[in-house]
């Protein structure tokens, strides 16, 4: 197998391990709109699939068709990376890519996931290995796979095979969830009676930052996917609250109203450590730190309403960044560091901008009324956020240029407060 792939599941395999029994609502997904051009790929079934838990070439499907670049093409009868194809005549039928693949069991249990991606019009094979995975992961395994397609046919990296955390609110409980990104799979990380709020996702993907409500009184924690352990990191007077993660993974942002008002401050991950780095008569918070870890953009009431700002990851002199409304907050960086994604209120809606940092052009991207919590996939190439349709709150993802959405919705309760997270490492 692969050894970046075996490493992966192994990873995978452990988190997932640990965390609560799967919760019964799945999150449901529902596609508007495409990109401004689709590859049509062909992909067929794969032979002895029905063996497997899952049928992994629908996952796959369902991975590609959900992303706006493809235009998935129907096929009859299975094929297998060891049949022999004429490209010629797909391409011929409009196809320029041929997804074939098998599964296989393993004498030990596993499935064995074999593929072969063709590019029809150069006559050439694109991709060809192996993933195996015990029954349970068999959809971890179709992610991984739609990952590899995605990136070969678009010089792109998949985010199909990551993960999103949430929180749902049903009737007075609350909990904390980690699903895939297509919304299966999903497990509970954290239960309380009291409201949980701003998860944010660890670097390595091992951790989730977040805040509860639990000590009647905003908290922030860490709680560690793998052991299923947390750590209290900042329980100061007052409010503890929005903690973001720095790139490497040693440190958080938060915000604080241990000294007054409340005030952007950095702690180590295991809270000690805090050093306080804004100083101003006004509320600075929801501090993320940029892609590099050079600086920190948080929202200030400074200039006499709420703006995006930007300063040194140590503090000191900050500059504006946002200037068009009078209303903008919840910053959050794209992780090439190109792109800022916010909330903005105008005509009395809140809706999700973003904001391109090379050429200072500015996009909205919904067209719903009450958003929030923006999040950047890892690849930089979509965004996810809270919305509210019908009174109750939903997912939503949207591409950057804005012509593919999702919604994501459940029959139990709300949800809300999405990070998606990253790329394993």
């Amino acid at each position: 197998m692969n050894y970046f792939l075996k490493k992966y599941l192994g990873l995978f395999l452990l988190i997932a391990s640990v965390l609560s029994a799967p919760a019964q609502a799945q999150l449901h997904v529902e596609i508007s709109g495409v990109g401004a051009s689709q590859i049509p790929v062909a992909i067929a079934s794969f032979a002895n699939e029905n063996i497997a838990p899952q049928v992994v070439s629908q996952i796959i499907k369902d991975d590609l068709s959900r992303s706006g670049y493809f235009r998935v093409i129907a096929t009859s009868g299975p094929l297998s990376e060891t049949d022999s194809v004429n490209l010629a005549d797909w391409k011929s039928q409009g196809v320029d890519a041929l997804l074939v693949g098998s599964v296989q069991q393993t004498p030990d249990g596993r499935y064995d996931v074999r593929y072969k991606l063709y590019d029809t019009a150069q006559s050439k094979t694109l991709s060809a290995f192996a993933i195996a995975a015990t029954p349970q992961y068999t959809r971890v395994t179709a992610h991984k796979v739609a990952d590899d397609v995605y990136e070969k046919l678009t010089g792109i990296r998949g985010v199909f095979s990551t993960r999103i955390a949430y929180v749902t609110k049903n009737g007075p409980n609350y909990q904390l969830e980690i699903a895939d990104a297509d919304g299966d799979g999903v497990q509970i990380a954290f239960r309380s009676k009291e409201p949980i709020i701003s998860p944010s996702w660890s670097p390595d993907g091992t951790k989730v930052a977040y805040v509860s409500f639990e000590l009647r009184k905003p908290v922030i924690y860490v709680q560690n996917l793998m052991t299923g352990g947390r750590t209290l990191v900042a329980n100061f007077k007052g409010n503890n609250s929005a903690p973001a993660w720095s790139p490497d993974g040693s440190k958080l942002a938060v915000a604080l109203t241990k000294d007054g008002l409340t005030q952007v401050y950095s702690v180590n991950a295991d809270g000690s450590g805090v050093q306080r780095l804004t100083n101003t008569s006004g509320i600075d918070t929801e501090p993320q730190y940029s892609a590099d870890g050079q600086s920190i953009y948080f929202t200030s009431d400074r200039s006499g309403g709420p703006q995006i700002y930007r300063m040194s990851a140590a503090g000191g002199e900050a500059r504006r960044v946002t200037f068009n409304g009078t209303y903008n907050i919840s910053p959050r960086i794209s992780p090439d560091g190109q792109s800022l994604a916010y909330i903005s209120r105008r005509d009395g809606k809140f809706q999700l901008y973003v904001l391109d940092l090379g050429n200072n052009q500015e996009l909205r991207l919904t067209d719903t009324q009450n958003d929030d919590s923006p999040s950047f996939a890892p690849n930089s190439k979509y965004i996810m956020y809270a919305t509210e349709v019908g009174g109750r709150g939903n997912l939503g993802v949207v591409s950057v240029d804005g012509r593919t959405k999702q919604r994501l919705t459940t029959q139990a309760g709300d949800v809300r407060n999405p990070t998606w997270g990253p790329f394993m490492k």
